[in-house]
């Protein structure tokens, strides 16, 4: 893998059985994402979209290929070994923030990072500092029931970016909220990117916040593309 490369998938195939019916979702696959680099994957629903961030995240494990986070291949892994990479080099947003309903908006963020750490101060303080940078320091003591969809949104990236993940996957990060409100995530998202280097790759129908990525990839057929909008 290239120097300058966060995340590369080769050869990935995902095979699904629906009853008797056999789909073929991903056909030999290829992906090479630059380290800081914005990339959106587009596509029609149902190619795959999802799935491929599943694998590149290591929720799932694709039939054959192989995925490297710099010269470490998470397809050979065992359990353990992948869930340090997940815990220490990805960050996942999704469209739905799977929030814990009984915390407060700041021990959300800081659980990932105090169940690795035990150092509940230095947790508190980072979280903090992340809570500040999605511009919700003042919704700190609140539970997600007590905020709007876009504050649970952004109080869900927050979380991904506790541990200072080198690789932020979103999947349709914007697909459940206002236009309004969308735009404001795709902006931030974008800032994070620019001031603190992560690699994002975002799957998404807003062609807007595609448009605020480094480039596109159009998901057609099993195979990625390069697509301009």
């Amino acid at each position: 893998m290239k120097a300058d490369t966060s995340v590369s998938a080769l050869g990935l195939f995902k095979t699904f059985y629906k009853g008797k019916h056999r789909i073929e979702v991903l056909k030999g696959l290829d992906l090479d994402v630059k380290k800081g680099e914005g990339v959106a994957v587009i596509g029609a629903s149902g190619t795959g979209k999802s799935t491929l961030l599943h694998l590149l995240g290591g929720l799932e494990k694709p039939d054959s290929g192989n995925i490297y986070y710099g010269d470490k291949n998470i397809c050979t892994m065992k359990d353990n070994g992948l869930s340090a990479i997940r815990n220490k080099m990805i960050g996942f947003v999704f469209q739905f923030h799977f929030l814990l309903p009984e915390f407060t908006a700041l021990e959300n963020i800081y659980v990932p990072y105090l169940i690795s750490s035990g150092d509940i101060k230095k947790a508190k303080k980072a979280a903090l500092e992340l809570l500040d940078i999605v511009g919700l320091t003042e919704r700190a003591s609140h539970k997600p029931g007590e905020l709007s969809g876009g504050e649970q949104q952004r109080v869900a990236l927050a979380r991904a970016l506790m541990m200072s993940p080198e690789v932020l996957l979103a999947d349709e990060p914007t697909g459940d909220l206002d236009p309004s409100t969308g735009e404001m995530m795709a902006g931030l998202l974008v800032k994070l990117k620019k001031d603190m280097g992560v690699t994002i790759i975002v799957v998404t129908h807003n062609h807007d916040l595609a448009r605020l990525m480094d480039r596109t990839l159009l998901l057609k057929g099993g195979m990625l593309e390069q697509h301009n909008l």
